[in-house]
């Protein structure tokens, strides 16, 4: 069962980091293209960032947050980890992690983290 556990959230100032790591034990990770996706007050989940499963590892940024987050993963972690530099009030929501898996493109998600970003 694929199973995804989500941390690293909390309250941070305006131009502060937080790193968030997904990690994703008893499936093997490396067959999963993986995704950080957000939900602010009021709005619609959207994708932040992914990247692709082991071979390609392409990444992919919304336009929001170019040039301040970095996807990466560690495979023999099964982690998947979110760096988020230069946060905006705007970055608030809560974040959550998705496995596809490559072969079936089947989606799981994580129960989220929430990140507050407030002077």
């Amino acid at each position: 069962q694929v199973q995804l556990v989500e941390s690293g959230g909390g309250l941070v100032q305006p131009g502060g980091s937080l790193r968030l790591p997904c990690e994703g034990p008893g499936f093997t990770f490396s067959n999963y293209a993986m995704s950080w996706y957000r939900q602010g007050p009021g709005k619609e989940r959207e994708l932040v960032a992914s990247i692709g499963s082991t071979g390609g590892r392409a990444t992919n940024y919304a336009d929001s947050v170019k040039g301040r987050f970095t996807i990466s993963r560690d495979d023999a972690k099964s982690t998947v980890f979110l760096q988020m530099n230069s946060l905006k009030s705007e970055d608030t929501g809560m974040y959550y992690c998705k496995a596809r898996r490559v072969s079936t493109n089947e989606d799981y998600w994580g129960q989220g983290t929430q990140v507050t970003v407030s002077s």
